[in-house]
């Protein structure tokens, strides 16, 4: 019976130590911590030269879902109620809000997927030392890419919930390069959802904008094909979208190697237009434009410039 009791009050020991030794568990805490806990805080995101500070205060409300709302909380006024993947987006300009309806992934703090085998493929974790970030000790969690396709990614997570308190994408030179971070963050303990509303502004009409269309495409069907993946990336999407104001649908695909996310865009050019051809960088954002057979090509991602320019440079047009 004593041997029974040892092992049973072990067993948790164990767990716990080894989630502290183990990067990949610390990891998939926080994947976890971010969408099981509720909180509220203030964090900062720097992209570049731009920097934003947003609130957010989130809950989950187990079968009914997650509940979210970030306020910016400067520049041009905006704020964002999301539940689960579905996002009413409020832009208040002089006499009227217009609503946009999206379909969005979650944000910070929740943009880590739990390890997989894309994940544990392209990069190794380690641990590192313990920071204080917005007055929580974080435990440092490194993610090193085995090439040079992606970013470095260096982790913040709190070392008594798990939540994420900070994230920091490195380039080869160990510049940041973007960061995002909180300044204070609290758990709160509450069922009340009066929070879950915008602001109301006096005085001016709410305009609803149009949704984007979006079909599926079966990956036969598809007149593009992309003849060289950067290595460790795989596509996880291909839909055609219709935004309002476009004449044609434009394609799109999504390629992923376990963290990073690439989009590849590709629409008819109107006659007489003349695009921007080349490519540019935003923080961590690069973005490649090339002409291919009438067509704009887009490719956009967190990703170093060489990704988005071997994709874009693949691109050939099948039929």
């Amino acid at each position: 019976m004593r041997r029974l009791l040892l092992v049973l009050l072990c067993l948790p020991l164990g767990a716990w130590g080894a989630e502290l030794t183990d990067p990949w568990l610390l990891i998939e805490k926080a994947s976890r911590a971010a969408h099981e806990l509720d909180y509220k805080g203030v964090f900062v995101q720097q992209s570049g030269t731009t920097v934003h500070s947003m609130q957010i205060t989130h809950m989950n409300h187990g079968p009914n879902g997650e509940f979210a709302r970030v306020l910016v909380l400067d520049g041009a006024p905006r704020e964002v109620l999301r539940q689960g993947n579905h996002a009413l987006i409020y832009h208040p300009k002089r006499e009227k809000v217009l609503i946009d309806r999206r379909r969005l992934q979650s944000g910070f703090p929740a943009v880590l997927p739990r390890p997989s085998s894309d994940l544990r493929a392209n990069y190794q974790a380690r641990l590192g030392d313990v920071e204080r970030v917005g007055g929580h000790d974080g435990r440092i969690v490194m993610l090193e890419p085995y090439d040079k396709y992606r970013y470095r990614c260096k982790l913040w997570i709190d070392r008594d919930s798990g939540l994420l308190l900070k994230i920091a994408l490195l380039n080869d030179k160990d510049e940041v390069v973007e960061q995002t971070a909180f300044s204070q963050v609290t758990l709160i303990s509450e069922s009340n959802m009066d929070w879950f509303r915008p602001e109301h502004q006096d005085g001016k009409s709410y305009e609803v904008a149009p949704e984007d269309k979006v079909v599926q495409i079966a990956p036969q069907s598809s007149s593009w094909t992309v003849s060289q993946l950067p290595p460790g990336f795989r596509k996880t999407e291909q839909v055609q979208r219709m935004f309002p104001g476009k004449p044609h649908p434009v394609d799109h695909m999504v390629f992923w190697d376990g963290l990073a996310a690439v989009s590849l865009f590709i629409e008819p050019l109107p006659r007489g237009v003349l695009p921007r051809v080349g490519g540019y960088t935003q923080g961590a954002t690069n973005v490649q434009v090339n002409v291919l057979n009438g067509h704009q090509v887009v490719v956009v991602g967190e990703v170093p410039a060489i990704t988005v320019h071997q994709i874009a440079n693949s691109v050939s047009f099948s039929k």
